[in-house]
């Protein structure tokens, strides 16, 4: 033993004098050399974890025996990869491996920041909105089809099918598909749950009461049309599907990477079943959650002066008073340092590092229609009373077809519809980002590397009380089979829905 001591002090003095060596030599190379230094690194490690412990909304939940992660283990192997590290690109992998075990789509690196300019660039002039420009107008506000229009499988080449929007000058892309015996599957593809990504609604709009008396760009108008015509332009073509007899409705997300809460909003127009949004949980860190609960404090005090009727003032007083017992928690957290030393059951651990925050759907999970009279209030409580006048457009049986790149608001959709009972899951596993933001929560920066990470703050429960951020298993399972077209997988696709409708 005392021999590899000493073998390891020559070795540390060979590495000093060889440190010595580059610091003499910088000024004579222009200061161009920089040292590895193993131990900023390891402390920007620390920083990250200590990050993680404050605010990482799923962290409990990776932390549990439930999880397909080992935290104690993934600490132990980062600290290994640190320690053997012998330059930055090796100790920049070993922060990345660390961050990419989590498999968690929101918790994920940000593009590094260039350095300030000196001298700022001057600023572009405001863009000139016209009336009779609606493509580039609709560019400028950043309406861009970035999402996968098409199909996920190719249903368009089986024989019957027949397309009746093909997602361009329309928002979606929609067909029947006609069975052997006569039985018909409406489809519609849900490429991605942000309006931005569908220009054709902007270009709609275009035409629209958004222009002020003095012909200007009423941006808030337009943004508010353009929702409102995404969501009646799915109505339209549950319509259309019930005029064409259509027995099943089948709503592609599969390689849906997600977008905002019309991921939650939309499902009601596909049932007549109460909807119950997910229970959402925020982290127990004032910076990650505070504007959070500030925001539904001030649309709360909003509702209280539209002078709602005594029903729901008092549904507004209840809600106030939740909003704020949760905001003063923000302030006396337990510790998470626990995470990287042991698991501890997801249901029973008595600490989380999470509060209730109402639901993802607003400060209440559901508000039966007519319950509040007023939609500026009753929309503030329940963010899909916005569009009551759309639910239950369709009645009818619903399949939702998901893959492993179904990610955040689409597993949304996915997960509410299946929590609720009102339709079937198919398709494969989905990716498992879950909740993700609920504000734009500040970004970490690690001080030596400067490299910078965004951390979930949110989480969306299951109706099991899980984390959604495991994924939503299909109740109805269509993995791919070694050798088998893609065109083959759509007929089975549609195959297996005929069979879960027929009679048991």
């Amino acid at each position: 033993m005392r021999s590899r001591q000493i073998g390891e002090y020559i070795h540390l003095a060979a590495i000093s004098l060889a440190v010595g060596l580059l610091a003499l030599l910088a000024p004579l190379t222009g200061g161009q050399t920089k040292t590895f230094d193993k131990v900023a690194w390891l402390r920007d490690y620390q920083d990250l974890k200590s990050a993680l412990e404050r605010s990482y909304s799923n962290l409990a939940w990776f932390a549990s025996p439930q999880a397909n992660i080992d935290l104690p283990a993934l600490n132990q192997r980062t600290l290994s990869a640190l320690h053997r590290a012998k330059n930055d690109e090796d100790a920049t992998t070993a922060i990345l491996a660390f961050v990419a075990a989590f498999h968690d789509g929101h918790f994920s690196r940000l593009v590094d920041l260039e350095p300030a300019l000196v001298v700022k660039p001057a600023l572009l002039p405001d863009f000139p909105y016209q009336r009779n420009q609606p493509k580039p107008g609709c560019a400028a506000l950043g309406f861009s089809p970035q999402g996968v229009m098409a199909f996920s499988l190719p249903f368009e080449s089986l024989p019957t099918f027949r397309l009746i929007a093909e997602g361009e000058d329309q928002p979606f892309r929609a067909g029947i598909f006609t069975a052997e015996d006569h039985f018909r599957i409406g489809m519609i593809r849900l490429a991605e749950f942000e309006t931005s990504r569908y220009p054709a609604l902007c270009e709609a709009a275009w035409e629209g009461e958004v222009w002020d008396e003095n012909g200007k760009l009423r941006v808030n108008v337009l943004q508010d049309a353009v929702e409102a015509k995404w969501y009646e332009s799915i109505a339209d073509l549950l319509k259309q599907f019930k005029a064409a007899g259509v027995d099943a409705v089948l709503l592609d997300v599969s390689s849906n990477p997600g977008g905002d809460d019309s991921g939650d909003m939309s499902t009601r127009l596909f049932t007549d079943v109460p909807m119950h949004s997910a229970a959402l949980l925020m982290s127990q860190d004032r910076t990650a959650s505070s504007a959070y609960f500030e925001e539904e404090l001030r649309n709360l005090k909003r509702a209280a002066s539209d002078q709602p009727d005594s029903a729901s003032q008092k549904l507004i007083d209840q809600q106030t008073a939740y909003f704020l017992d949760g905001q003063s928690k923000l302030d006396f957290p337990c510790s998470m340092s626990w995470v990287w030393k042991e698991r501890k059951d997801w249901n029973t651990n008595p600490c989380r590092r999470l509060i209730p925050a109402g639901s993802a759907g607003g400060p209440l999970d559901y508000l039966k229609p007519g319950e509040t009279q007023d939609v500026r209030v009753a929309r503030r409580l329940h963010w899909p009373a916005k569009y009551t006048r759309l639910w239950g457009t369709w009645t009818g049986p619903v399949y939702v077809l998901v893959s492993s790149r179904t990610y955040s608001s689409a597993e949304m959709f996915a997960a509410v519809l299946q929590n609720n009972h009102a339709a079937k899951i198919i398709g494969t596993r989905t990716g498992g980002d879950g909740c993700g933001f609920m504000d734009d929560a500040p970004p970490v920066t690690l001080p030596h590397s400067q490299l910078r990470f965004r951390i979930p703050n949110c989480v969306r429960l299951r109706a099991d009380g899980s984390d959604e951020v495991a994924g939503v298993s299909p109740d109805l399972p269509v993995l791919a089979r070694d050798g088998e077209t893609t065109r083959e997988r759509a007929y089975r696709v549609l195959e297996t829905i005929q069979t879960n409708l027929k009679p048991q």
